[in-house]
């Protein structure tokens, strides 16, 4: 008796933690894509600065320690953009970073030139703000496992955008059934996959894979093609996406990713 409910206890405790770790691998983060547009050097030095000295140890010390930073490899003439990666273990992270940066000291001290800025002396022109939702097919960001040098690496951000709401929940789903399983196959060392849930090109969703250098990611991109054949022409997947917006961007030298 005393053997079979022993035996009865510990399968529950296994029951229970199996049912657990279930529900824990469906917690999916948020994250917010914080894109920063400039238009002289002067504002991009500032920019960089702050980033560095203030805004990036202040989220490591609020425990958020993976932030990428990243600038276009092809520059525009009019202007410099920023873009900040910042992932979110629950939504409640996002709503309370201001209040919690208001209260760091050391972040208000080390960003002040940035945040006290005159009005004829801003930091930036504007700074657009993008929050998505995880894909549940990868429900946390990875670290990308690259071996070269941050200056040679080429990093893929997409926008895929769809006619309707109901066919980017359609894309979304092709993601997670098919295409996060062969870019994890053949390596893409993809950052993230997220649903954008709130931002200026809605419909759509949006993820980072990246490569050592150019010639690397041709040639993923050349494997990729007869893998993506297979279910690029099933019926249930057929213009799921209006537009495909691709940026080829660089990690600086003080980002996280």
């Amino acid at each position: 008796m005393k053997s079979t409910l022993t035996r009865l206890l510990v399968f529950t405790v296994v029951l229970i933690t199996a049912s657990t770790s279930v529900f824990a691998a469906k917690n999916q983060y948020y994250y917010q894509l914080k894109i920063y547009h400039l238009k002289t050097p002067a504002q991009e030095a500032m920019v960089d600065a702050y980033l560095k000295d203030a805004f990036i140890p202040a989220l490591h010390r609020a425990g958020i320690n993976s932030v990428g930073v990243f600038k276009p490899i092809a520059k525009d003439t009019l202007e410099q953009l920023v873009y900040v990666f910042i992932p979110f273990k629950k939504i409640d992270g996002f709503l309370k970073l201001n209040e919690t940066l208001a209260k760091d000291k050391q972040y208000l001290a080390e960003g002040a030139k940035y945040l006290n800025a005159a009005f004829n002396a801003a930091p930036f022109n504007r700074v657009e703000s993008i929050l998505m939702k995880a894909f549940s097919a990868m429900p946390e960001f990875a670290v990308p496992k690259l071996t070269t040098p941050k200056s040679e690496r080429v990093y893929e951000l997409r926008s895929y955008e769809s006619a309707t709401e109901n066919l980017a929940i359609n894309k979304m789903e092709m993601f997670n059934d098919s295409e996060i399983a062969i870019f994890t196959k053949l390596n893409f060392n993809a950052v993230f996959y997220g649903q954008v849930i709130s931002g200026s090109k809605m419909p759509n969703l949006m993820y980072l894979t990246t490569f050592n250098n150019k010639v690397d990611r041709d040639k993923h991109w050349v494997d990729f093609g007869p893998e993506y054949k297979k279910i690029s022409g099933l019926p249930q997947y057929q213009n799921n996406v209006s537009k495909n917006v691709t940026l080829f961007i660089y990690p600086t030298d003080y980002s996280d990713l």
